[in-house]
């Protein structure tokens, strides 16, 4: 996202001497995209970034997935993996559950109310959508408070830890992907700039204002999930110092919250199709989110969404507010996860297509992803699993 934003204490000039007031310098990290072609910051630290004092493995959540065989539309229910109580000791980054992955992205879901270790994602940014709950992002950027409804989006190799607030759990949808996240690119000019046609601008991004700087005293450890030979790994770096140390940055890459309440949806006299939704996109998929609306204002609109095949991906909706009116009779709730796979004809269950017409508006919230690669199941899918779902559009096989 090119958005320059200014945090801290920088000099006039980059990759200059930046001295402390005890006349010692600082060093200047650059955290760049594409190799230097692309958005990117620069961080002023008062230690030496790249110090280690010990390394060893270290096993990311995840587990094997297997392929979505027989091909069936799925229906998740992520609540059901953890316990009434589990989300005490559980945190936002090892208690994470995999839901589905390609070699593009890993869908996962978490209940957490304890802080998480320290954390860096060097396979892709990370884009977690908070279903509920509050509290802090704390990065090497600085702070960043997040609440129910806010998309939070980090950029790979940006040391982070979540700091759940006020006593409640947080739930959260996560998206981790093996590529950037942006802003979708037919929405923003040449230079980067938002432009008139898209839903939300540059005022609706929060980023961190001011520096976080940790006591520097001390080793700390940091986990970072990178590639392996065999896909997804980690390593277990110890610091010497804490990395939360840089006392000013300035460029176009940081960590920043997006609310669902500031996207403003295009409707028009006829359904619109699912691109109109969209907020986000990767390398491999795209994120869409459905809000409360006015509908199709044609004289003879069907309102709900048009029966269709996802010949290129597979369409994962989270369903995280509201009612969502094409889906009654289908087991969809608050909280369901629904996956229909590409080569498999999918829509509004028996009964909505009618129902819908007329209807003025929907309440209805969501967050979808597409995927132009099949998705494979994880563990937690098979944990979660509505059996009874594909079969919702007919009888019931005997």
């Amino acid at each position: 996202m090119a958005h320059y934003r200014s945090v801290g204490n920088v000099p006039p000039k980059r990759h200059t001497q930046h001295r402390t007031p005890e006349g010692g310098l600082y060093y200047e990290e650059l955290m760049g995209e594409e190799g230097f072609f692309s958005d990117s910051s620069l961080l002023y630290h008062r230690g030496l970034p790249s110090a280690l004092s010990d390394a060893r493995p270290w096993t990311p959540p995840g587990g094997p997935v297997r392929a979505n065989l027989p091909l069936l539309p799925r229906h998740l229910r992520p609540h059901e993996l953890f316990g009434a109580d589990d989300w005490r000791e559980t945190d936002a980054v090892t208690g994470r559950r995999v839901l589905l992955a390609n070699a593009d992205v890993r869908i996962c879901y978490v209940v957490a109310g304890s802080p998480s270790p320290l954390f860096r994602d060097a396979v892709g940014d990370e884009c977690v959508y908070i279903e509920s709950g509050a509290g802090t992002l704390e990065t090497v950027f600085g702070a960043l408070p997040f609440r129910q409804g806010d998309y939070v989006l980090i950029p790979r190799g940006t040391a982070h830890r979540w700091v759940p607030g006020g006593g409640q759990p947080v739930r959260a949808y996560c998206v981790e992907a093996s590529s950037h996240i942006t802003p979708v690119r037919r929405y923003l000019s040449k230079y980067g700039q938002f432009l008139e046609h898209a839903p939300y601008c540059e005022r609706d991004l929060h980023g961190p204002s001011e520096p976080l700087l940790a006591d520097s005293s001390g080793e700390v450890e940091l986990l970072v999930k990178h590639r392996g030979p065999e896909g997804v790994d980690g390593t277990s770096y110890l610091l010497p110092h804490h990395p939360f140390d840089v006392v000013g940055w300035d460029g176009c890459l940081y960590p920043y919250t997006f609310n669902v309440a500031d996207f403003e949806p295009i409707t028009g006299r006829i359904h619109q199709p699912p691109p109109v939704h969209q907020v986000f996109e990767g390398s491999g998929f795209v994120i869409c989110n459905f809000v409360p609306r006015k509908v199709d204002y044609h004289p003879l609109s069907i309102p709900v969404p048009y029966y269709h095949s996802n010949v290129d991906s597979d369409e994962v909706m989270f369903y995280c507010g509201g009612d969502y009116a094409a889906r009654k009779g289908s087991g969809i709730a608050q909280g369901s996860i629904s996956l229909h796979p590409g080569g498999h004809t999918h829509g509004p269950q028996p009964g909505a297509y009618e129902r819908s017409i007329g209807a003025e508006s929907f309440d209805e919230l969501a967050v979808m992803v597409d995927t132009f690669r099949p998705l494979d199941l994880g563990e937690a899918a098979f944990s979660c699993q509505d059996p009874a779902y594909p079969w919702t559009w007919s009888r019931p096989p005997a």
